[in-house]
């Protein structure tokens, strides 16, 4: 298609040019070919059509080799002075021509198209398409990115697409200029391709993002489609028309505040796991007592919400930041009538204030205006990007809630780690009391910075453990479990959780679990352990070794080694 739209255009530009060369050159040819000449010996002879064409190209050009075959008569020199010109001046037009095509940005554009239609068209790899290029999907392309995915985005503004190619990712990320919710921009970005495994959009427009959820089910009814609700109504649209997948920021800031104030050890598991990047001190409780809330909008609204369920009193000022700079024509929170409002909202004896405003300066100098009347008074803040991590850290801010932080982790560990996102539900699900005891076993076993990983019992993951399984070999947890430098010590991992190829799931799993082929594995483990994992369930000697106690010898190894590669 892009290839009949190049030819296309080239054609239709070059048209009038090729049409003046090809008359210039006509009528100059036919003019050598009348006008008598006069041969060596005097007589007098036509040029034929060959030396004609030949004698124009080479004058048209401007080489001369000079008279041809015989000296010219005056006649065929004036007429060689009139051609020079008119050719002169078709050559002129015809390379203006081709140098106003080069810069045509029709051209450009489908040559553009082209170059990106091939890219997709020799992607083998599995690949995930993100609709806009924002603060938000760049983080999230970074995650990602470190991960090894392959990524398509697709944005509307040329300057974005500047700005990701100059980011320098590796592997590369590969960049679309075009409208993000048109059916043949997706097409293009390989929506309809087997090996594409998601499509995310993440703007703050609902509309936008349920269009193109709507969109994306219509193209590829079977695709993964993630996409940002701002709202509880929204949410249940988009769960009614079919999207499973969507993220609203707020309802998870909620739920991690709600666990914080009524499930302490469970939320310090969570941060334990997933290291979330916010700005905590350490793994404080929150305060008991009244809450103070600034800002009645979508996350002063959750946050009061889960106040109220935690059975903590709560205060709004109902403040919104667009209408409030209006109002005082002025960013700064802090002169008489503000330290009345938050006087008269009870600061002097609160135990804690939340700014939760969609303004970053606004929500910064309330905390800061209240500490300055209640010292001890806990903050929390509301960050809505990344620009302005610096300032919060430098003003000790207790804890900000980054929603830029907050959807792109989620997005991420739906994406790369869907068996992270199930465990973050089922814990949940769980009581303090298991959050401590788990908290004490991975923090025994693995430290305080476990890595995360997931893998499952199919032969490009687990080529030993699976090669095993299917000969009928029978394998428990237990075995798994075992260090590699000695099968007698346990390794510094934990089993997190378990799914087997029915969708059942099993939390923290022991010894004794069967293994089967198709289970998939949430393991934290240090990192040493998880490579000595990998390295286990593939390799065929440390695998021997770790169920036998015994190495595999040379002849065995080789013919198990001949049997895989054929």
């Amino acid at each position: 298609m892009h290839s009949s739209n190049i030819l296309w255009i080239i054609i239709r530009r070059m048209r009038t040019p090729f049409i003046v060369i090809i008359v210039t050159f006509a009528i100059t040819i036919l003019g050598l070919v009348i006008i008598p000449g006069v041969d060596a010996q005097g007589r007098p002879y036509h040029m034929s059509f060959l030396d004609a064409f030949y004698f124009v190209t080479f004058m048209a050009s401007t080489i001369g080799f000079g008279e041809i075959p015989y000296e010219f008569t005056y006649a065929q020199r004036l007429w060689v002075l009139f051609s020079i010109y008119i050719a002169v001046i078709g050559w002129f037009y015809a390379i203006g021509a081709l140098v106003a095509l080069i810069q045509d940005k029709q051209l450009i554009e489908q040559l553009r198209l082209a170059k990106f239609s091939r890219k997709i068209k020799d992607l083998k790899e599995p690949f995930v398409i993100i609709l806009g290029y924002n603060s938000t999907t760049k983080e999230l392309i970074h995650k990602l990115n470190e991960d090894g995915k392959r990524i398509i985005v697709i944005d509307k503004s040329q300057d974005k697409i500047d700005e990701l190619e100059l980011e320098n990712f590796m592997p590369e990320v590969y960049a679309l200029k075009a409208n993000i919710d048109s059916p043949d921009s997706l097409k293009l970005a390989g929506i309809t391709k087997r090996n594409c495994k998601a499509v995310v959009a993440l703007f703050d427009n609902d509309f936008k993002n349920t269009k193109i959820a709507l969109l994306v089910r219509l193209l590829n009814p079977k695709m993964n489609v993630i996409v940002k609700s701002s709202t509880k109504e929204q949410s249940e649209h988009l769960k009614n028309l079919g999207v499973k997948n969507f993220i609203n920021p707020f309802n998870l800031v909620a739920d991690r505040f709600h666990l914080a104030l009524t499930a302490p050890n469970l939320w310090k598991l969570e941060m334990l796991l997933f290291q979330h990047k916010q700005y905590i001190k350490s793994y404080e409780e929150l305060p008991k007592g009244k809450y103070i809330i600034c800002g009645y909008g979508r996350m002063g609204k959750v946050l009061k919400e889960a106040l109220d369920k935690a059975q903590l009193e709560s205060v709004f000022i109902d403040l919104k930041s667009a209408s409030y700079k209006v109002k005082k024509n002025s960013a700064i929170f802090g002169d008489a009538q503000d330290f009345k409002v938050l006087l008269e909202a009870g600061v002097k004896d609160a135990s804690a204030i939340i700014a939760a405003t969609k303004d970053d300066l606004i929500n910064l100098t309330i905390l800061l205006t209240a500490k300055k009347i209640n010292p001890e008074i806990y903050t929390i803040a509301r960050e809505n990007t990344n620009d302005d991590i610096t300032i919060f850290n430098s003003a000790k801010i207790d804890r900000a809630y980054i929603i830029e932080e907050v959807i792109s982790e989620h997005v991420h560990r739906q994406i790369s780690q869907p068996l992270a996102e199930r465990f973050l539900k089922e814990l949940y699900k769980q009581n303090d009391k298991w959050g401590l005891e788990l908290s004490k076993t991975i923090r025994t076993t693995t430290g305080y910075n476990p890595e995360l990983f997931e893998i499952r019992v199919v032969k490009p993951e687990a080529y030993a453990l699976t090669d095993y399984l299917k000969k009928g070999g029978i394998v428990n947890l237990g075995l798994l479990a075992r260090d590699l430098s000695d099968r007698n010590r346990r390794a510094k991992l934990v089993f997190l959780m378990v799914k087997n190829r029915k969708e059942e799931i099993t939390l923290l799993p022991d010894d004794n679990y069967e293994v089967k082929v198709s289970d998939r594995f949430l393991i934290a483990a240090t990192k040493e352990a998880k490579e000595d994992f990998e390295l286990l369930v593939n390799n065929l000697n440390e695998f021997h070794y770790a169920i036998s106690g015994e190495e595999l010898n040379n002849w065995a190894l080789s013919k198990i080694l001949k049997k895989k590669e054929s």
